[in-house]
């Protein structure tokens, strides 16, 4: 085994290093365990805090477990801030309780940072604050490097994001975002199976990546020698499900996207999708609205939170926004009537830089990012927009060049979408016919022809309406960029 110190490290943290390691060698001499596998532990620090007046009164006596926070001593008697994920108590040693050779191998061997346990009961100090008198400690980790002094605070971002360890263990607020987000998460969950719907899980390795406009990572199947790639969406395996019989299902999983970083896309992230047979898209808006309120609600404590400075409120009724009407209110292009050639103009007279070949959905997309986009600050249902921009969606009977979908927005971005899932084989065999003719003029992004699929809608599928939204939601509400709500976003190799 390996001890020699990183010379990365600085000199000042080395040599603590080292420190720490000769107390580690020491205990172990003494016949000691540093790193014993069992502690009795039988209550958190919050339930001691929580019920303290009464355990006091009843001299309870428990043991709890925890990270040593702060030491203080004072001749005969220390006092010892002790944490465990619940929260934070004064334990007090005294020399005469715990015994002298306890007392001074506590300073001989013990440093902040390190895991104890501790057997005592409850009493309040002559400075009013709750404790517990410990009659025995015991080590049961013991920590080589220090705790970071000035991690608290911190403004590198990368710093703390590489080190998300520290970052978490010395801000607390940095913890609780993530059980906002388990709560978020149970909450999109539970309101599902409540309303019928079954969780599943499909494939992350996928012959033919679909479902999506975006990039796939590559990788090789050893055993069977195929080329296969990382799941960008979640849409067709969950599709294929209904044509198999379910009518309900929904599932919350990680999907992969070879694409850019910003302030709301990552390379891997969460997704949640669901397929509902014999609904449409009318039928989903009001349901998303209350599955979005649960969720937010849940998560925060409340509907409203702050965004850029402003506030945002999801409860109530969102208003219903059609794609063509605000395209050409933000714009001044009618989009029933411009061609590829006006867009692209377009485009260019705002900085914008279309592809050689964009194709006509394309471009217009990429306008109204730029355009229309920014200006849904409160929630808003987006609803029918062009046919060229969703291949998988069905087209509108009175107007075919538009398609029953929507897309929730807020924030100045999307924050989900669903459609009445295109269900005619025909139609789609077409539809993917000329994504293939995007990719072969250069757009990596577009779909591609997937016959399995094909083949599965011409065994039938009924009448479905699907939805999907991501955790780029939960980074929103937390008025955060996405990375920052991850545990362990993938970083730069440090040079």
């Amino acid at each position: 085994m390996s001890t020699k110190q990183p010379k990365s490290e600085s000199m000042e943290y080395a040599t603590e290093y080292e420190v720490r390691l000769k107390k580690r060698e020491q205990i172990l001499a003494k016949g000691k365990q540093p790193y014993p596998a069992e502690t009795k532990r039988n209550e958190t620090i919050k339930d001691c805090l929580k019920n303290f007046d009464a355990w006091e009164k009843d001299q309870k006596e428990v043991v709890i477990a925890g990270r040593i926070r702060s030491i203080r001593g004072h001749g005969g008697l220390s006092f010892i801030g002790l944490e465990d994920e619940t929260g934070l108590i004064q334990i007090v040693l005294k020399k005469d309780h715990i015994g002298e050779e306890s007392y001074n191998d506590f300073f001989e061997f013990i440093d902040a940072g390190d895991f104890i346990e501790t057997v005592g009961s409850f009493f309040i100090t002559k400075r009013g604050e709750k404790s517990i008198d410990a009659k025995i400690w015991r080590l049961i980790s013991k920590t080589l490097r220090p705790m970071p002094e000035k991690w608290h605070g911190l403004k590198d971002i990368e710093e703390r994001l590489r080190y998300r360890y520290l970052d978490l263990l010395s801000n607390s607020q940095e913890r609780e975002i993530f059980f906002k987000k388990a709560r978020f998460w149970k909450a999109v969950r539970g309101y599902l199976s409540d309303n019928g719907f079954l969780e599943v899980e499909t494939p992350v390795l996928e012959m033919i990546p679909g479902g999506a406009d975006a990039e796939p990572f590559a990788t090789h199947h050893n055993a069977l020698d195929i080329d296969l790639y990382l799941r960008i969406s979640l849409e067709l395996p969950l599709k294929r499900l209904i044509v198999g019989g379910f009518e309900k299902v929904f599932e919350i999983g990680r999907i992969f996207r070879n694409e850019g970083i910003d302030r709301e896309h990552l390379q891997d992230y969460t997704q949640m999708e669901f397929y509902w047979a014999y609904a449409d898209y009318k039928i989903l808006m009001p349901f998303v609205r209350e599955l979005y309120q649960a969720a937010i609600r849940d998560a925060l404590g409340d509907l409203k939170h702050n965004w850029s400075d402003q506030i945002i409120d999801w409860s109530g009724d969102w208003p219903i926004v059609e794609y063509f009407e605000i395209f050409k209110e933000k714009t001044g292009l009618d989009l029933k009537i411009a061609s590829e050639k006006d867009l692209i103009a377009l485009a260019k007279k705002e900085g914008l830089e279309p592809e050689k070949h964009p194709g006509k959905g394309r471009v217009t997309d990429l306008i109204f990012k730029k355009m229309v986009r920014p200006n849904f600050i409160q929630p808003a249902f987006l609803i029918n927009p062009p046919v060229e921009i969703e291949p998988l969606a069905k087209r509108m009977e009175d107007d075919p060049d538009r398609v029953e979908r929507f897309q929730v927005m807020a924030c100045g971005t999307e924050l989900g979408k669903g459609f009445s899932e295109l269900n005619d084989p025909v139609d789609q065999r077409g539809r993917f016919e000329e994504q293939m003719k995007l990719r072969e003029i250069g757009d990596a992004e577009a779909q591609r022809m997937d016959e399995d699929f094909v083949r599965a809608l011409e065994h039938g599928m009924p009448p479905t309406g699907g939805f999907g939204v991501s955790e780029r939601l939960f980074s929103i509400i937390m008025n955060r960029p996405i990375r920052e709500t991850i545990f362990f976003p993938l970083m730069r190799p440090k040079t």
